[in-house]
């Protein structure tokens, strides 16, 4: 069973053009985890998203000319190689197992990583990779997981947990946004995946799940029990950018830990609080 993972998939036909800065990170997450094929499933109007992972001649052309040589480098360093993006058309907005699922003939039988830009995660270690060097240890499916405030279940696939090392979680069962009464758990699962091929069986079925949606929780299920499947406890802040409040502290985390502008945030935040 492969153990190297070489591809990832990111659900990006629902995202506006304020989610751009941290669509741009997705790929530096995937970088850092050794990602070498970015899978992008678009969607109508989405152009954008494609330019946006493109060269920017007119830019590039601008900062050399004025001497931006770190500006220049810092554009340079973050886009994907040539031929190492594609780009996958989501012709219906079915759902995030829909959206994935569109891009099965990209990834074709290997392990891939899916990465959601609605959960930005601020951590020393990137998230993703965390994942990809303890992927060996488990193999299977490995999912990113983190406990939630009970009343909050409702928003989230949740574990019904197996072994638990502190770590790593060992799944016995999800549940797909449960009422806080009936969730197993606390445990949540949260947008970075690490999983086999065979799920796109489950997902090519298109069975309709919450909201009226092709759930990736529902085509997860039944994976369970078939082969090693376990949620991973990542180190690290989260953020909900999906959400207005999430997507504002996403920001000033990010700008904080900057080094060139950290300082600058900070002060600025102080004549305002």
């Amino acid at each position: 069973m492969a153990t190297r993972i070489r591809k990832a998939i990111f659900p990006v036909g629902g995202l506006g053009t304020r989610f751009l800065p941290a669509t741009k990170a997705m790929p530096e997450e995937a970088q850092a985890a050794g990602i070498e094929e970015f899978i992008f499933v678009t969607g109508r109007g989405k152009a954008a998203i494609e330019d946006h992972f493109d060269q920017s001649f007119e830019l590039e052309q601008t900062l050399e000319q004025r001497g931006k040589t770190a500006e220049l480098a810092a554009l340079r360093r973050w886009l994907p190689r040539p031929g190492t993006a594609a780009y996958t058309r989501q012709q219906e907005p079915l759902g995030l197992g829909h959206a994935v699922w569109c891009a099965r003939d990209l990834v074709g039988d290997e392990p891939f990583a899916v990465l959601l830009a609605d959960d930005l995660i601020l951590a020393s270690v990137p998230c993703l990779k965390q994942m990809v060097d303890v992927y060996p240890e488990v193999r299977g499916n490995l999912i990113a997981i983190m406990d939630v405030p009970r009343d909050q279940t409702s928003r989230y696939g949740v574990l019904a947990p197996g072994r638990d090392d502190g770590r790593l979680v060992q799944v016995r069962g999800m549940v797909e946004k449960p009422a806080p009464a009936k969730a197993p758990s606390t445990l949540a699962v949260i947008g970075r995946y690490i999983l086999e091929a065979s799920v796109f069986d489950y997902l090519g079925k298109k069975n309709v799940g919450a909201g009226g949606e092709v759930q990736l929780t529902d085509a997860l299920i039944p994976l369970i029990g078939g082969s090693p499947f376990h949620g991973y406890r990542f180190e690290g802040k989260r953020f909900d950018c999906g959400d207005k409040i999430g997507f504002f502290e996403a920001n000033i985390a990010f700008a904080l830990a900057r080094e060139d502008i950290g300082t600058d945030v900070r002060d600025i935040l102080r004549q305002y609080v």
